[in-house]
């Protein structure tokens, strides 16, 4: 019996999760913002793979694609924004040479990212056994 319960509880921690798709607007940070604190309390630098998003969780891993040219790249969110209309994420300058937008500025991208799923009751009555 208490196979059963591990088996089926194993189960439900590999469905709790899943991949979310978010199609949107990337722009990247200006140069001022590099050293300053994000919304998260790390310092922000132009070199490193991060991004703001307005609510993925801090420590999200997000792929981000171009849409315009296939490039992909994957950041983690560390900071709020953007906070211009229209747009979906902020990049950092290496994660937005990696895309090829540097030159426009902005273009049309897709998210992936895992986003869990809240655990059924199921869950909580197995974790009695």
């Amino acid at each position: 019996m208490k196979t059963v319960h591990l088996l089926l509880l194993v189960c439900l921690l590999f469905t709790a999760c899943k991949t979310v798709k978010e199609n949107g607007v990337a722009s990247f940070y200006a140069d001022k913002f590099n050293g300053r604190k994000t919304a998260s309390g790390a310092v922000f630098r132009q070199n490193k793979l991060t991004a703001a998003h307005r609510t993925l969780p801090f420590g999200t891993k997000v792929k981000v694609k171009n849409l315009s040219n296939g490039q992909t790249v994957k950041v983690v969110i560390n900071d709020r924004g953007p906070f211009v209309q229209g747009r979906t994420i902020d990049l950092s300058k290496k994660a937005a040479q990696k895309l090829g937008i540097l030159r426009q500025g902005v273009a049309p991208v897709i998210l992936k990212y895992k986003k869990k799923k809240s655990k059924p009751a199921l869950y909580y009555i197995l974790l009695r056994f």
